[in-house]
């Protein structure tokens, strides 16, 4: 019989030590596992703290950032006058509407309900503003700039997360187009680009203010943090009168389209303080709107030059009296044509052969008298006169883009034929007014100005110096007035006012340097009034015109022109 106890001996040894004993594989690779796991956790967990913390400043700043924001206040623009303290250019307060791209959940109703809410149905803006809206990594973009308030509010009130607005100012044109290529314009972010506001911009501009402001994600300001205030502008008030600059405009628009011309110019100038007080152009700029017809935005008294033709000759037969080469009453024997080299030069309406004092060549504005005083003057004396009377350099008048005209230095043999009667030699209408203006003041030349005052500043008084005694200019006014009375500018004589002046007519050289055109025409005429004691020079130069005759087109707008200012100005006759 078997022993019992020492099966359960054995047995029971043998159970204690299956219990006690290696685990089965398939447990000890769990426990391996969760080993592994635990300490990839660590790690994760640790590396994802550690770049937290590195990344920490940086992200605090894009926190900031979204909220945080700081922008220009733009300063108030200087108000341009003109004489009388009529406003010519102000800056008035609108919205501008913005929005934040990353912010707008769909893109496109946004800006449909935008531009409805503005008014803006220009498609080509419409699609700029969706594109706009749909740069998800811009945090800005303007929505429409400087509105009126009423249409920014309904656009903010919308409620589309991050559009809001704020205050900008617009430059605005209460006359509209008077006066426009003096003025210029100021572009969307109210810098001056042309004329007086480019001329005086940084006067005009004063210096822009910071504001620092929190919002919140919607774009709603929540505080403001720091404002930093903007300086306005400086006011400019110019010697323009809008009165007489309104009328010039407009006698240059009936001017041109009475005679099919190109375009027109007017100057209307105190010769005793070389105040522009008119300085008119056409084809005028509508509405003050720019950039839609750029060859007409320039102002071409001081920008174009032009050959004056016979209004030069005063400035030939000053020269000459100066010089003591002739006199009023000197006699010549002119036959109806004079040869110079290889040039005929013929009178403007054919004559036989006449004698004709110095009186009578300018009063009947003779070719050939004017080239016989030239040619006794020489080259030598004819230059010397043309730079004394301001040809060839700029006036220095305030306004941007002033040229200073061509004078020929290197002579041909025909140029002593060309020059005396104003050919071959080109000017500014302003430089030939001012030429003038030495007639009207006694033998002085004045620099001429558009700006009388600057804040409380008047402007310093203009530059001048002498050209012609006294003496001379008195002669040159008595004859210009008789070229008025009877001679060829009878159609500027004013009622009750004694007027001196001369017409011009010059043919237009062809493009090409080969010649003359035998069709176009500038016609001028400058006129000094009252001659007796001058207070205005007029000019008025149109290009272009049919017929072509100074004393014809240019001669009745110069007296327009000057009645209205001896009327408006209280000049008694």
């Amino acid at each position: 019989m078997p022993d019992r106890r020492g099966e359960r001996r054995g047995g029971g040894r043998g159970a204690a030590t299956g219990r006690s004993g290696r685990a089965p594989a398939g447990s000890d690779g769990r426990i391996r596992l969760l080993r592994v796991l635990a300490v990839a956790a660590f790690l994760l967990v640790g590396g994802r703290a550690i770049a937290l913390a590195s990344t920490a400043g940086e992200l605090t700043d894009i926190a900031a950032g979204q909220q945080q924001s700081t922008h220009t206040i733009t300063a108030h623009r200087g108000t341009i006058y003109d004489r009388d303290g009529k406003e010519l250019a102000v800056g008035e307060q609108r919205q501008t509407v913005y929005a934040t791209p990353y912010l707008v959940d769909d893109p496109y109703a946004a800006a449909t309900d935008l531009c409805r809410a503005l008014r803006i149905t220009n498609k080509a803006e419409q699609r700029r503003i969706v594109r706009a809206l749909a740069d998800k990594k811009a945090g800005f973009a303007f929505v429409a700039r400087k509105v009126d308030a009423e249409k920014a509010e309904r656009a903010v009130d919308l409620g589309i997360p991050g559009v809001g607005s704020y205050a900008e100012e617009k430059r605005v044109y209460p006359l509209k187009g008077v006066a426009a290529q003096i003025i210029g314009y100021a572009g969307l972010d109210n810098v001056g680009l042309a004329g007086i506001e480019k001329q005086y911009e940084t006067t005009l501009r004063g210096a822009a203010g910071r504001e620092t402001v929190v919002r919140d994600p919607q774009g709603r300001t929540l505080r403001v943090l720091e404002t930093e205030k903007p300086v306005s502008g400086t006011s400019v008030r110019l010697t323009i009168d809008a009165d007489i600059q309104f009328e010039a405009e407009q006698v240059l628009r009936r001017t041109v389209t009475s005679f099919a011309a190109e375009a027109a110019t007017a100057i209307v100038l105190d010769p005793r303080n070389g105040e522009v007080l008119a300085m008119a152009n056409y084809p005028l700029v509508d509405d003050h709107l720019f950039g839609v017809k750029p060859e007409f935005e320039r102002n071409r008294a001081v920008t174009d030059a032009y050959e004056p033709g016979s209004i030069f000759k005063a400035v030939t037969i000053s020269g000459a009296l100066s010089d003591g080469l002739t006199t009023p009453s000197t006699r010549y024997c002119l036959a109806p044509t004079i040869k110079v080299a290889d040039r005929v030069i013929h009178e403007a309406h054919a004559r036989g052969t006449v004698t004709y004092t110095t009186r009578d060549i300018l009063v009947n504005s003779s070719n050939v008298g004017a080239v016989t005083i030239g040619m006794d003057m020489g080259k030598r004396g004819l230059l010397k006169w043309v730079d004394r009377f301001g040809f060839g350099a700029p006036t220095g008048i305030d306004f941007p883009g002033e040229v200073e005209g061509i004078v020929p230095r290197q002579w041909s043999g025909s140029t002593i034929g060309n020059l005396p009667m104003g050919q071959g030699i080109a000017v500014t209408p302003l430089q030939m007014a001012c030429a003038f203006g030495v007639l009207a003041d006694k033998g002085m030349w004045v620099q001429p100005h558009l700006v009388a005052q600057i804040g409380t500043e008047v402007t310093p008084r203009a530059r001048r110096h002498r050209v012609v005694s006294a003496k001379v200019a008195r002669q040159m006014l008595s004859m210009l007035t008789d070229a008025v009375d009877e001679g060829t500018g009878t159609e500027a004589r004013i009622a009750g006012y004694e007027v001196a002046g001369k017409t011009g007519t010059a043919q237009k050289p062809l493009p090409d340097g080969s010649g003359y055109s035998e069709y176009a025409y500038v016609a001028s005429f400058v006129g000094v009034v009252p001659a007796d004691h001058p207070r205005l020079v007029v000019l008025v130069s149109v290009d272009e015109p049919h017929p072509i005759w100074g004393g014809v087109v240019a001669a009745p707008a110069v007296k327009e022109i000057a009645s209205f200012a001896l009327a408006h100005l209280e000049i008694a006759p």
